[in-house]
């Protein structure tokens, strides 16, 4: 039995990310489930965001998903790892698998950075979580983590206010705050999946030099490296190039958001749990 590859996120940012996995692995099925009736999870605490997940993680099993991507950075930091060590041993099929996006960033970034010095914009969800630093650590020991909350992007962006003069103050805002840490901050980590649609304005306000990195094409690469290496879930998964979407809230207004975050019309349906 093969089934779809699902896409879980919070809201509409892992449209982003699930863009690029199909840019770069078109030939397979895919399921996108947003939780936007809960949404934003940023600033919840673990216990609740590892239910609304876990719970995610479950239904996206049950429609024969035998792999998921959390495409959040929050739940990737506040969920993942208990789902993987405590919740995934003990469901029907524990040869299932679920990947976030904060490692495959992790894994990369030291080899960016020139000065050693990087940075990190993102969710106060995801700052507190302190996973960034913490994952980063095990690779690059020797490169320092700065951390900067944004908790205005994500409603600036799903207002669809991104595009305006208004996004200007607290992009610039944000970007100074971060550089305030350190001068010799060579790289910035867009630790959202929203954020990339404000990289016009993160550019405008950045000294040049600064390299910034979208998770996007990262984790699309890093599930290329993760089937090569895993044949035995790559043979699980359906090649028929379906894209199916699903939303906890209201489809119509799923399916406005996502030509602004996925880059093209598509038809979504509605789970309730």
């Amino acid at each position: 039995m093969t089934g779809p590859i699902g896409v879980f996120d919070s809201g509409y940012g892992g449209l982003t990310v699930l863009k690029e996995i199909v840019a770069a692995l078109p030939q397979y099925d895919y399921l996108y489930l947003g939780d936007n009736a809960r949404a934003p999870y940023g600033n919840r605490g673990f216990d609740v965001i590892h239910e609304y997940t876990l719970e995610c993680v479950q239904y996206l099993f049950s429609q024969g998903c035998p792999l998921v991507i959390l495409a959040c950075n929050t739940a990737s930091a506040k969920a993942l790892r208990t789902i993987q060590q405590k919740d995934l041993p003990y469901m029907d099929d524990p040869t299932r698998r679920v990947l976030g996006v904060i490692r495959p960033t992790s894994e990369i970034v030291g080899t960016l950075t020139q000065t050693g010095k990087v940075g990190i914009l993102a969710t106060n969800g995801t700052v507190n979580s302190h996973s960034y630093p913490i994952e980063i650590n095990k690779f690059f020991p020797d490169v320092t983590v700065y951390q900067e909350a944004c908790p205005l992007w994500v409603p600036i962006i799903e207002n669809n206010e991104h595009e305006g003069p208004g996004a200007d103050y607290f992009v610039q805002k944000h970007l100074n705050n971060i550089l305030d840490h350190d001068a010799n901050i060579d790289t910035l980590i867009l630790g959202c999946t929203h954020y990339p649609l404000l990289m016009h304005k993160i550019r405008k306000y950045l000294p040049g030099g600064i390299t910034v990195i979208s998770q996007g094409k990262i984790v699309a690469h890093s599930l290329i490296d993760y089937l090569h290496r895993h044949p035995e879930m790559e043979r699980r998964l359906s090649k028929e190039q379906s894209r199916a979407f699903l939303t906890t809230d209201d489809p119509g207004i799923f399916e406005k958001m996502a030509n602004i975050f996925y880059g093209e019309a598509v038809m979504c349906g509605k789970v309730e749990f």
